[in-house]
């Protein structure tokens, strides 16, 4: 049992290194991203200000914490525009699903560990930006270590939310020839439910109550929550446990709705 658990380690941290490997080979892409993030967080400072001139604050929040959870949210929000679906229905038209299938490894779980290694590296990718919003932008960031430990513990919490619920939303791509309209349903949904262009605070009672019934605000707007002040440590081990109901409930449906889905696979051209 124990050489299994070292074979299987050992072939999973192949898998991570190999992921972060080819998300640092795309330096182009990153380079994009950096102008795009840039110019977003421009135009959301610029617009909150604007929001904020007649009124001192919004939801119970100030311009300032306003203004971090903005820019934290905007650092982040490509952790919630995800699209599996997309991957998926890439694999069925192109027939390399049945080579995924076949792979003497769990699916999920491989996948599931690359997205863990690449969010490793996105965050260390991210660092730069985080300087500039600190150093330009006014956001501002806790100083106290508890704080830091349980947003990242939050964040992987949430990551692991939102990957199972991705996951099982992109099980569609076996029922339907073409997934780019529901990839682009998926990423709108998400980045409003989730908390990316505005705090969850100041929506509406009924609007809040929908997102609190979604798995999207898991993955950013309650890890941001801790580094804008919106949440304390103290509130860490009941958003923590609402996380890890979201995982576990996430993790069976996921596996049951895979292995009914993957039934009515089909392949083009055979």
């Amino acid at each position: 049992m124990i050489q299994s658990l070292r074979r299987n380690l050992s072939i999973y941290s192949a898998v991570a290194e190999m992921a972060a490997k080819t998300r640092l080979a795309y330096n182009m892409w990153v380079w994009a991203d950096f102008v795009v993030t840039i110019v977003s967080m421009i135009v959301f400072v610029y617009f909150w200000r604007a929001v904020y001139a007649g009124t001192a604050t919004l939801g119970g929040l100030p311009l300032s914490q306003t203004i971090s959870y903005i820019l934290l949210a905007r650092l982040l929000s490509p952790l919630v525009e995800t699209r599996t679906i997309f991957f998926f229905g890439f694999m069925i038209r192109q027939g390399q699903i049945a080579v995924e299938l076949t792979r003497p490894l769990d699916m999920q779980l491989r996948i599931m560990v690359e997205t863990f290694a690449e969010l490793l590296v996105f965050l260390v990718q991210r660092l730069p930006l985080f300087l500039l919003a600190w150093l330009f932008f006014g956001m501002r960031l806790p100083t106290n270590p508890a704080l830091w430990a349980v947003f990242f513990i939050s964040l992987v919490l949430g990551q692991g939310v939102i990957f199972l619920f991705d996951w099982m939303f992109a099980c569609l791509a076996f029922y339907v020839t073409e997934t780019w309209g529901l990839s682009v349903v998926r990423v709108g949904v998400g980045s409003f439910f989730s908390g990316a262009l505005l705090p969850l605070a100041m929506m509406p009672g009924w609007l809040q109550n929908i997102a609190a019934a979604m798995p999207f605000a898991q993955a950013l707007s309650v890890p941001v929550s801790f580094l804008s002040g919106i949440s304390t440590v103290a509130d860490a081990p009941r958003l923590w446990l609402i996380q890890i109901a979201w995982l576990l409930a996430l993790l069976l449906l996921s596996r049951i709705v895979f292995i009914i889905s993957v039934r009515k696979v089909t392949v083009q051209g055979g």
